[in-house]
């Protein structure tokens, strides 16, 4: 799978993630969380994490954003089915840059690295969500060409 890099010349590169990336992943993601307001990530996340991106029957997948060991940036998606359109789709769950590094291109070039998966594995579409709130990201989706779907997000507790 070609995965996309930025138009402008910056070092780093995209790749998929390793297992000994976990570590740096669930410290992204619990970046992400807490500037999206939502509850802190489980302490154990690394470890959660393992078995749906690297055990035998890999339910998600996640591309990282490396330059010289340090990640900068993450993707993580997973296959979904639509009912509406019987076909499957790519469920883009996160898409985060770190703060010091937004504006360097790496969103899109995710992005886009994500599409091409998509695509390579048959999805009719890539599918996401985001807070109304985070204008930039709205603006950012918005300039890639998506198209917003006004929706209430729920969640049902087990």
């Amino acid at each position: 799978m070609p995965v996309a890099t930025p138009t402008v010349a910056i070092p780093g590169a995209i790749r998929p993630a390793a297992p000994a990336d976990l570590p740096a992943i669930a410290r992204l993601c619990a970046d992400h969380a807490a500037f999206e307001g939502a509850g802190p990530v489980p302490a154990d996340l690394a470890s959660r994490l393992e078995p749906p991106l690297f055990g035998p029957n890999p339910r998600a997948w996640c591309l990282v954003v490396d330059r010289g060991g340090e990640l900068l940036a993450y993707a993580s998606w997973s296959r979904e089915f639509s009912t509406w359109q019987a076909a499957e789709h790519v469920h883009l769950d996160c898409l985060f840059v770190a703060e010091p590094y937004r504006g360097e291109g790496w969103g899109r070039a995710l992005l886009d690295a994500v599409k091409d998966a998509a695509e390579a594995r048959g999805a009719a579409e890539v599918q996401w969500q985001t807070p109304d709130w985070n204008t930039d990201a709205v603006r950012f989706y918005h300039r890639a060409g998506a198209l917003g779907r006004p929706k209430v997000r729920f969640s049902l507790p087990l």
